[in-house]
């Protein structure tokens, strides 16, 4: 068998039925291999930025494992964005980049960049050395990306590795490593601290979702009464309408969440490494009586230090601390009154702007008026930016697996390639993109990879004519004029962009309009863009919820 051909079927035995990429004449032997198959399928991108996003949708909407393939160099480079996004994020991707051949290398061939050039962006950087070693290099690879806390991993096979017909060395039988279990002593220590707590809380991160253990979160959550936080990556992990959300800890967080937690005289972190983005560079308060659980060693006394601290599987970790909480006596009460509280006073907060109705409306109006014409059951992709930070406080959700949002690394223009991924791993689903204007100029190519692959995907452009979240802070620090980084005098005509590449395009200006035409765009086949003007001088939401 042909290396290439084996490479393909070793990633179908992985379970991967979608690689996504960009040809180029190293990747043929790989794109023949494909073709010859049923079972997997090639989504062509339009530019590299967007592969490993597209993947990052794929493996974060569902789950799964992702996979990848680039040609050498400027291809390897670009993916580079996608898979740092990921590595910061947890999120198991395989990123085969075709490499210069051995006795090319120091050469300058064509695209030649020293491998280790991605050693910082992926949780491990795998070359493979001989054509023998492909498979069993391969697999090695597949089972660092799925071994937790998960990642990305790149595999760099030189190109004339992949037309040879070379007896392979068989990986034999593989598992990835089980996640961490939870000592008991320190379970019983983390159930005693939090069982005595009156004020107890949770806050909970995106190793929720690694671990898919929001079930066991919601039944500990119950159990203690206890409010919970969810991260700006942990968002969704805890549904945003049951009675013990408090509130989303984000660039966005407010007063009313941050005096909560400031209350508060037990805490449980789980699934969470306390970072900057999410702490507010630790200035937010977190009681003394903190329980942190982490896959992460390093990430015990970042930040805070814990009164117990457990490096173990969130998912292991909550469902032994719920059956020795179970045994124990709660003494917490009055969390559901304290919940409901911090909810309505940042409900409160958000009034003036959901009351804008004429257009150009605010970003709270528009979130809130497309969330009424979602079904609950979509998946949406959110990107960086100012729209993201109040889709945070403003957009509920509801499944782990239904909202994509990316973490600390918040690249712009990875809404779109990620809804893409999102729609070829979750083809039943609706799938919702949403995006400022600013993003969608990152990433506009993949419009028409929408196009020409037919997926039926809604994306919602906020169109305001200004990276806004900029010029606001350019504004009120730099004493800059208003608008200061806008194109006011150049409005982009997105309906012309779009219906130009393909895809069928609506406009939509206040919220009863946004609430009908979202929902009829949802329900048209193909791909849908809707436009909807937003306020460029809108206060942003972390000036604005810290008033």
């Amino acid at each position: 068998m042909r290396i290439s051909e084996a490479v393909i079927e070793r990633l179908v035995a992985n379970g991967i039925d979608t690689l996504f990429g960009i040809p180029g004449k190293q990747t043929l032997p790989l794109n023949e291999a494909i073709s010859e198959r049923t079972d997997i399928e090639f989504i062509m991108a339009r530019h590299e930025t967007a592969v490993s996003h597209q993947a990052w949708g794929y493996a974060e909407s569902s789950g799964g494992l992702a996979a990848t393939v680039v040609i050498p160099g400027p291809g390897d480079m670009n993916a580079m964005n996608g898979l740092k996004n990921a590595k910061n994020d947890c999120t198991p991707l395989v990123h085969m980049a075709v490499e210069t051949e051995p006795d090319v290398r120091g050469g300058d061939g064509i695209h030649e960049t020293p491998p280790n050039t991605y050693d910082n962006v992926v949780k491990e950087n795998v070359t493979v050395e001989t054509p023998q070693s492909t498979i069993a290099e391969l697999q090695r690879a597949i089972d660092i990306a799925l071994t937790p806390p998960k990642g990305p991993v790149r595999v760099g096979v030189p190109k004339n590795f992949l037309p040879m017909d070379a007896s392979l060395a068989d990986p034999g039988e593989t598992d990835p490593h089980s996640p961490a279990a939870p000592a008991d002593d320190s379970v019983g220590d983390a159930a005693a601290l939090l069982a005595a707590a009156q004020r107890p809380i949770i806050i909970a991160g995106g190793g929720v979702r690694a671990a898919d253990a929001s079930a066991e979160l919601e039944a500990v959550a119950e159990r203690l009464g206890a409010p919970v936080f969810p991260t700006y990556k942990g968002k969704a992990v805890f549904p945003d309408d049951h009675d013990l959300f408090g509130g989303v800890l984000c660039g966005g967080t407010g007063t009313a969440v941050k005096e909560h937690i400031a209350a508060a005289d037990a805490a449980l972190g789980v699934g969470t490494d306390f970072d900057a983005v999410s702490m507010h560079h630790w200035e937010i308060d977190v009681p003394d009586d903190l329980v942190h659980v982490t896959l992460d060693a390093a990430d015990i006394g970042t930040g805070y230090d814990p009164a117990v601290g457990i490096v173990a599987d969130a998912g292991r970790t909550l469902a032994a601390l719920d059956t020795e909480l179970a045994e124990r006596s709660i003494a917490a009460t009055g969390g559901r009154e304290r919940a409901r509280e911090t909810r309505t006073a940042v409900d409160r907060r958000l009034d003036d702007l959901r009351a804008v109705d004429e257009s150009p409306i605010t970003s709270v109006s528009a979130l809130e008026a497309i969330r009424d014409g979602v079904p609950r059951d979509a998946v949406v992709t959110a990107d960086a930016g100012g729209s993201r930070i109040w889709a945070l406080v403003a957009f509920e959700t509801y499944a782990p697996r239904d909202y994509v949002n990316p973490g600390s690394w918040a690249t712009m223009g990875s809404s779109l390639p990620s809804a893409i991924g999102a729609k070829a791993a979750n083809p039943d689903q609706p799938v919702v993109a949403l995006v400022g204007d600013g993003g969608l100029m990152m990433c506009v190519h993949e419009l028409h990879t929408l196009a020409d692959e037919a997926l039926d995907v809604t994306v919602v452009v906020f169109t305001n004519s200004d990276y806004a979240i900029i010029s606001e802070d350019a504004e009120r620090n730099y004493r800059m004029d208003e608008g200061e980084y806008g194109w006011q005098d150049v409005p982009l005509e997105f309906d012309a962009i779009a219906s130009g590449m393909g895809l069928e395009t609506m406009r939509a200006a206040t919220p009863t309009e946004i609430t009908e035409t979202v929902a009829g765009a949802i329900d048209s086949d193909g791909p849908t863009l809707v436009e909807i003007p937003t306020d460029p001088y809108e206060p942003q939401a972390s000036v604005w919820l810290n008033d």
